[in-house]
């Protein structure tokens, strides 16, 4: 069983947010695949199931998304390794993608989150690009919502994104992943 994990916010305020991109690349994903989602109270979480992978959306706010991570794959029985996350990163330039197979959580607050609930950094990480402005404090910035511009160049990766989720669930080599696609 895999887990691909959308990090965000819960509710409208946060909903077309930076910081949510988890939720939007996972969204789009589901929508293209025809699959809904259904609130679960036990995960705290949004969910869906297909075939042999679980679509996540922690409903815990971001800084404590790794209890969600943790009840679905103690529940489920997945492995750590097994889990893929798609998040965030002011670090990356606006609209690029970098898969991690391991790693710190670079200061990101989801992936402390993760990292401190299922006690182990190896787990794979789609980073999406957020960029950065220095003209604004970084809290507000990633709260943002994205303007016409971003959300069009947003659009042109959902493709990439939605084959690489593919190409995880399907067992792909995640370092024949990382050399594709980073």
């Amino acid at each position: 069983m895999k887990l691909i994990v959308g990090l965000g916010n819960p509710g409208k305020k946060y909903q077309n947010s930076k910081h949510n991109i988890g939720f939007i690349a996972l969204d789009s994903y589901a929508e293209s695949n025809k699959l809904k989602y259904k609130k679960s109270v036990k995960f705290t979480s949004e969910l869906v199931q297909t075939g042999e992978a679980i679509l996540l959306k922690p409903k815990t706010y971001m800084n404590l998304s790794g209890s969600a991570v943790r009840r679905v794959c103690d529940y489920y029985k997945i492995d750590p390794s097994d889990v893929l996350v798609i998040f965030d990163d002011l670090n990356l330039p606006f609209a690029k993608i970098r898969l991690r197979s391991t790693g710190s959580a670079g200061g990101h607050n989801g992936i402390k989150s993760i990292i401190s609930s299922i006690y182990t950094e190896d787990f794979k990480r789609l980073r999406v690009g957020i960029g950065r402005d220095s003209d604004v404090d970084m809290k507000d910035y990633v709260l943002s919502d994205f303007n016409k511009s971003e959300t069009k160049q947003l659009a042109s990766l959902q493709t990439d994104i939605s084959n690489i989720i593919d190409a995880f669930i399907a067992g792909n080599d995640f370092e024949k992943l990382m050399n594709q696609y980073n």
